[in-house]
């Protein structure tokens, strides 16, 4: 069986224990303390996981112009997807320690280079532990492989110039927690406030108490209101900086609503140019 949204702790078990065993990418990360992901990760990690950063594997270089975390050429992350042994045929699963931001990323840029069966695991590490399952510090064995190839992207993305030619024609959902969308504080970027026209979906409220997220039915109930009554193909998710706004499109992927589109640059790009308008409130 291949999973493409999510994957709980029960049947990633199970998917190891009949094999072939899928690859599996710990992307834990603290954006206060950004070594905190690895040395989370060399503490105990799932058996055979591999650990990738946010900046350094999961970004490209920044220009001060580009937002804080953006994308890799493909030919980087083709590299990189190579180096941990990903080939199109390996069913791959993410995971992190912050209620799945960070995996979502991975999820999200594993469908950028064309690679449909990866998932992320539900509940994460914490679920993994809640499940019975164990951590070691033993590092995994080397499973390189050539880089990637070359396929055709299976999720839209949209830069900022066109994105601001479609203000007011397209749905903006913000994955933001709302203090910020409203403006009312930013500890990152270089102005407060939001896209104007962009609706706020802080990224937590996709998770139940325990860290899951929510059923598809549940997600789908809440998404549904911000869509207008539109396709889901007529939504552009973004957020700080293109991470937490993979969090919303695999939830609305997880509840049948598919196709949305990705703003990466999001508002660390939008905000660094003052000439594009910004709304508060």
């Amino acid at each position: 069986m291949t999973y493409t949204t999510l994957i709980d702790a029960a049947a990633l078990r199970q998917m190891i224990a009949a094999g072939p065993a899928p690859v599996l990418i710990d992307a834990s990360f603290d954006l206060a303390e950004p070594a905190a992901g690895r040395k989370s990760w060399e503490a105990g990690h799932l058996p055979g996981s591999l650990y990738l950063d946010l900046d350094h594997d999961l970004s490209g270089a920044k220009t001060g112009r580009n937002g804080r975390h953006p994308l890799p050429g493909r030919a980087t992350f083709a590299a990189t997807l190579g180096r941990c042994g990903i080939t199109p045929e390996r069913q791959v699963v993410a995971f992190d320690r912050q209620g799945g931001p960070y995996a979502a990323r991975v999820w999200w840029m594993l469908r950028w280079m064309g690679h449909a069966a990866v998932a992320v695991l539900d509940g994460g590490v914490q679920g993994w532990l809640a499940a019975g399952g164990a951590l070691t510090t033993e590092p995994a064995p080397p499973a390189a492989a050539s880089p990637y190839p070359e396929r055709a992207s299976l999720v839209p993305t949209i830069d900022a110039g066109t994105l601001q030619k479609q203000l007011g024609r397209v749905r903006i959902i913000d994955a933001r927690a709302g203090e910020r969308f409203r403006g009312e504080v930013e500890p990152l970027d270089k102005a407060a406030g939001h896209i104007p026209g962009a609706l706020n979906r802080f990224f937590k409220d996709n998770l139940q108490p325990d860290g899951r997220f929510q059923t598809a039915a549940q997600l789908q109930a809440a998404f549904l209101p911000l869509l207008g009554g539109g396709a889901a193909s007529g939504v552009v998710h973004q957020c700080g900086s293109g991470v937490t706004a993979c969090h919303n499109l695999l939830a609305m992927e997880h509840a049948g609503l598919a196709g949305s589109v990705l703003y990466p640059g999001s508002w660390s790009e939008w905000s660094a140019d003052p000439a594009r308008p910004i709304a508060t409130g």
